[in-house]
């Protein structure tokens, strides 16, 4: 008897730190990236700014692209950069780039690989959660792309449960 009870606690215990070895994460869908991305150009077309606007995962993988006409060709890679950065920190690009320059402790930050603090990239939450991020970039200032950024989270924010 005590020879089965002991095996069964050790089965348990090797299924626990199993279960405990593997996670489980939200990730931004195809279709919800392709909305976002639509959106945010929308958003900034809409104040006569012609920009791109990349959609990433969770981990910072390309989801989605879109590039509105007249967008200079430097908007893909700034947008992708800012999404990157964002997803990566789970933080929006502007904060990032205020904190750098005011916190000589974070300063470094620009000299990260692949990090652009400038603003336009905002986190895609679900709760606490972040599950993807977008990034805008070509509208004349980071602080405006932040808000065609913005503009498309509100847009789909019903989506984000």
């Amino acid at each position: 008897m005590r020879t089965l009870v002991a095996a069964s606690l050790l089965a348990m215990a090797s299924q626990a730190s199993f279960a405990q070895a593997v996670r489980t994460e939200r990730n931004i869908s195809l279709d919800l990236a392709n909305q976002v991305a639509a959106a945010a150009v929308s958003a900034c077309a809409a104040n006569g700014y012609a920009v791109a606007a990349t959609v990433v995962d969770h981990a910072g993988g390309v989801r989605a692209v879109q590039r509105a006409d007249n967008a200079g060709p430097h908007t893909l890679a700034s947008s992708e950069r800012k999404a990157w950065t964002s997803a990566s920190a789970k933080s929006p690009t502007q904060a990032m780039m205020e904190g750098a320059q005011k916190n000589p402790g974070a300063a470094n930050l620009v000299h990260l690989p692949g990090f652009l603090l400038l603003g336009g990239g905002v986190p895609l939450k679900v709760g606490n959660e972040t599950i993807g991020a977008v990034g805008v970039g070509g509208a004349p200032g980071g602080h405006l792309d932040e808000q065609c950024a913005l503009a498309a989270i509100a847009k789909v924010q019903d989506l984000l449960k």
